[in-house]
């Protein structure tokens, strides 16, 4: 079978000999590389299998992600991880597989990035070695090229399987109880802040689309994200903003600051932010406060009250506000916190649910409604 370097040559030769060949439909194509491999004298000695398995190859470095393009189409895989170009890894139902599939050298993987990348228009080099876009089928995709990762090009590739996540599937997987389940379907109705803590790939963004299929269908719904993931089951009054970085002139940047600061005047009955890391925070909490109750968002802690403190502190990093005075804020806007993590096995689960009460004595108030012990959530209400 050919390596990198002789399927470029193939390729090089073929775009050559046919200028149009950008213009053909997908179907087009493989067609016309079924017709060329079978008249290219050194694919000969091939038997059927192996042609088809070279045009699909062929077809993969033109159109797609060249060797990591069968993950892609593989719908049971929600994650592809390369640590450079002899180590990918891949996510199947909650656990990480090291493949056996390695790119020929540094040189090919930093080529399909690169190669990939501009095809979106986005640019990725050594000058701006980190870039990140969202994918057709709503996939995101991740790189960083050296000097940033000095060992070698890395890239994540977080899958969208299109499945819509429903709380009774969660019951089902033993995310969470049903009685659990029910109080945070109250909590949602009745219009109380929710927000969602735990680490990474421990379900955040799955878990608030689930609790969104009981919002009133009759609400005017604004959602905001770095990259639109939130796919809202049944909501008619629904505008999706979506964040957008800098291009290479360091300009035409999209913040979420400003965007939940433009979602204050679309009219929303609720603000859905789909994770805050940074100034956006302190936007967040004001709308939580000023008549937007029913909001939601996600963020990235260790556990509920850690979360909240973490919260505060990108808040006061970004105002001018006295640090009690911020916790004093926090702890007025939000309701309840949801906190996920993930087992060694890939289960991903609900750890705690807890009502925030109010901030004395310079803490938190918060009171425990569900919280995991062993491999029961306990009520605690």
């Amino acid at each position: 079978m050919l390596n990198h370097q002789a399927r470029q040559q193939f390729i090089e030769h073929l775009v050559a000999k046919h200028t149009e060949i950008d213009r053909l439909s997908d179907i087009e194509l493989k067609q016309l590389l079924t017709k060329l491999v079978a008249e290219y004298q050194d694919m000969s000695l091939l038997n059927l299998p192996e042609r088809r398995m070279l045009i699909n190859q062929l077809f993969n470095t033109m159109r797609g992600l060249d060797l990591l393009q069968p993950f892609v189409d593989d719908n049971s895989v929600t994650e592809i991880m390369v640590n450079g170009a002899n180590a990918i890894f891949v996510e199947r139902d909650g656990r990480i597989y090291q493949t056996s599939v390695k790119f020929d050298h540094a040189e090919h993987l930093t080529h399909v990035i690169t190669r990939f990348f501009g095809k979106a228009n986005r640019l990725i080099n050594e000058q701006n070695p980190i870039n990140g876009m969202r994918l057709a089928d709503g996939s995101r995709i991740h790189a960083v090229l050296p000097p940033a990762a000095p060992e070698g090009p890395v890239m994540s590739i977080r899958r969208f399987t299109g499945i819509k996540p429903r709380l009774e599937a969660l019951i089902e997987h033993q995310t969470l109880t049903e009685h659990a389940a029910n109080t945070l379907i109250n909590f949602v109705r009745s219009k109380k802040n929710i927000f969602i803590s735990g680490g990474t790939g421990t379900g955040k963004t799955t878990f608030l689309n689930a609790l969104s299929a009981y919002i009133g269908k009759e609400e005017r719904i604004v959602t905001i994200e770095d990259n639109l993931e939130l796919d809202l089951q049944g909501i008619d009054n629904l505008v999706r903003l979506e964040a957008r970085e800098s291009g290479p002139d360091g300009q035409g940047a999209i913040t979420l600051d400003q965007l939940i600061r433009s979602s204050l005047r679309l009219r929303p009955d609720r603000i859905l932010v789909g994770e805050i890391r940074g100034s956006e925070a302190f936007e967040m909490i004001q709308a939580m406060s000023t008549g937007h109750p029913g909001s939601m968002s996600t963020g990235h802690g260790n556990n509920s009250m850690e979360m909240l403190n973490r919260i505060s502190l990108m808040i006061l990093m970004s105002s001018s506000l006295p640090w009690d005075a911020v916790r004093r804020l926090v702890a007025s806007a939000l309701d309840v916190n949801v906190h996920l993590t993930r087992l060694p096995s890939g289960k991903r689960i609900v750890q705690e649910i807890s009502h925030i009460t109010g901030y004395e004595n310079q803490q938190f108030q918060i009171e425990p409604l569900y919280i995991r012990q062993g491999d029961d959530l306990i009520c605690h209400i």
